[in-house]
């Protein structure tokens, strides 16, 4: 565990690292209002809207924590051709993230989740997405953006949300190029592809995400670090860093001991993001030099800050800091 000293050295050096974030880029809708009928045609509610906001989502959002941890960023992901792609790109210009990465492809929605709910409360969600793969033409825009960035970067950040970008011919192609070029990379993976992420430096998969994929389902602590243990060796990862909600996370290295961080969230208003945020400063810290479980632990503190911030939020350097000195 390192020192408040340490932790501000460390963060500190964030500001020298160049990252590039590929994934899934999101916007996320909220629409909050108020209930005080039920509607007569059935049995639900009427909402009547007062506030709707926008935010960047998925690898947006982890961009934007990046941004916040003092990293400099290039984020590479498609968009669609329509107000909620021009909402996107509004998003990155006054967070002041580099929009260039953003690839336009007329043929895809914008991937966007609208949140409707009364009385902080979230009453339902409504998705607007495409999730077919990207067709090869636009992969190669992709393809050739990313690697024209990675060249001077630290640290690569693969956010695959399922909704397309990340095919496998994409994934292979990218990892190996990483691999020719020294670039460390970190992944937060979902169901699909979830094996094709062999060798990367990080590897952050969830609880049930851990579970599902490896079509099991853990009776026990043993046959979950079990099968942790038998995940790291057969894909061949460096780290392996299971996220397990109110149960914090757990960190497999090939060569240490396994060891558990327990959540460090005082108080849990809202989880939206939070995965985003443990991934970026997981990585943030790894690069600058942290150690897996030194890295792991300020991630957890920051997932803390942000699970007591309402809808997808980020946390900076300062917020976390003060937020460590606080609970120590």
């Amino acid at each position: 565990m390192l020192r408040i000293n340490d932790l501000k050295e460390l963060c500190a050096g964030f500001s020298e690292l160049n990252v590039v974030v590929l994934g899934d880029m999101m916007l996320d809708s909220y629409q909050w209002g108020k209930v005080q009928r039920i509607s007569p045609e059935a049995p639900v509610p009427i909402i009547e809207i007062n506030r709707e906001e926008y935010r960047l989502g998925g690898a947006a959002n982890v961009a934007l924590n990046l941004a916040s941890l003092g990293a400099k960023v290039m984020a590479i992901g498609v968009i669609g051709n329509g107000p909620n792609a021009s909402r996107m790109q509004e998003l990155f210009i006054s967070s002041k993230l580099d929009s260039s990465g953003l690839i336009r492809d007329e043929s895809r929605k914008t991937t966007i989740k609208t949140r409707i709910g009364a009385a902080n409360q979230q009453i339902v969600r409504i998705d607007h997405e495409d999730t077919h793969y990207i067709n090869p033409s636009v992969r190669e825009k992709v393809l050739a953006k990313l690697q024209r960035h990675l060249r001077d970067s630290d640290v690569l950040i693969i956010e695959d949300y399922n909704k397309g970008l990340l095919s496998p011919e994409l994934i292979r192609d990218t990892l190996a190029f990483c691999k020719n070029h020294q670039v460390r990379v970190s992944v937060d993976p979902k169901q699909k592809n979830f094996f094709a992420y062999a060798g990367v430096d990080i590897f952050k998969p969830n609880f049930l995400e851990l579970q599902s994929n490896l079509g099991q389902h853990f009776e026990t602590e043993d046959e979950f670090f079990a099968a942790a243990r038998q995940l790291l060796q057969k894909m061949e990862l460096v780290h392996l860093v299971v996220t397990r909600g109110s149960k914090g996370m757990y960190v497999f290295s090939v060569d240490q001991q396994p060891q558990h961080l327990p959540s460090s969230a005082r108080e849990v208003f809202d989880v939206s993001g939070a995965g985003d945020t443990v991934i970026s400063a997981l990585s943030l810290a790894y690069a600058a030099g942290a150690s897996i479980f030194e890295a792991a632990d300020l991630a957890s503190q920051a997932a803390g800050v942000v699970c007591g911030k309402m809808g997808t939020a980020s946390a900076s350097r300062e917020e976390i800091l003060e937020y460590i000195h606080a609970v120590r």
